[in-house]
Order: structure tokens, then C-alpha cells, then sequence
């Protein structure tokens, strides 16, 4: 499975080739990206991107923050500040997620998973 982080969904539906090149019929998202995302399309008011944006995540895995993703991230966040390295909370909440539910790759444009990479098995591909 892979999980597309925010900014990578937000570039593949502007068309970027580059966020496109690494999907797979196993495409998931989280629930923190899904936040993220509606909450920019309400501050703007923009109900017909709303619409749009409800359909898709209806049509695709939207994986959970649960007990098991909580622990997880957690631990990715207490790795990442013994090593110095603070990192977006909400970042960290995806990685989290992503691990707990099992996906191989989380795909993304924000360089912030790369520390995340440094204390986490998760591969992380920054385009």
C-alpha cells in the first residue's frame, strides 16, 4: 500500500506529473491529511473543490488514527526529539498512521518525512 501525504494529493490533482509516477492500485490516504485538506477548502469556502474532495475520499482508503498509530507516532516523535530533530506534529501523525496500517511507502513532496525516515522502517519517497 502506499499513502499519499497531503501536499502529494493536493499536486496530483493539479496535475503534477511527478506525484503521479508512484501510484498503485493500492493508494490509501490518512485521516490527518483528510483534515488538512478540508480544512483549507472550508477556510476558502470553496464548496464545489469541497464536493469534490468528499467524492474522493469516499472512493479511497482513509486510514484511521486508532490506539496502534497513536503508539506508534508517539515513538516516532520521542526518536525524533532525542535525536534533536523537531518535525510537524501532523507529519508525524501521518507516518504514524501509515506504519500501524502496514503500507510499504508513503509518497510526499515535504521534506520534513525525511527526518521521519531517520527513526522510522517507513520508506519515504520525496518527489
Amino acid at each position: 500500500m502506499i499513502v499519499m501525504d497531503t501536499s502529494a494529493l493536493i499536486d496530483f490533482f493539479r496535475g503534477a506529473a511527478e506525484a503521479r509516477e508512484f501510484l498503485d492500485d493500492e493508494l490509501a490516504t490518512t485521516v490527518v491529511t483528510y483534515h488538512e485538506i478540508l480544512t483549507g477548502v472550508k477556510h476558502r469556502r470553496a464548496r464545489r473543490v469541497e464536493r469534490f474532495f468528499r467524492r474522493f475520499f469516499s472512493q479511497v482508503d482513509v486510514l484511521d488514527l486508532d490506539q496502534e498509530a497513536a503508539e506508534e507516532s508517539s515513538r516516532i516523535m520521542a526518536d525524533l526529539l532525542k535525536l534533536g530533530l523537531p518535525v510537524n506534529s501532523m507529519d508525524v501523525l501521518i507516518a504514524g498512521i501509515a506504519i500501524a496500517k502496514g503500507a510499504e511507502r508513503l509518497v510526499t513532496r515535504d521534506r520534513d518525512f525525511l527526518e521521519i525516515a531517520k527513526v522510522s522502517e517507513l520508506e519515504i519517497l520525496v518527489y
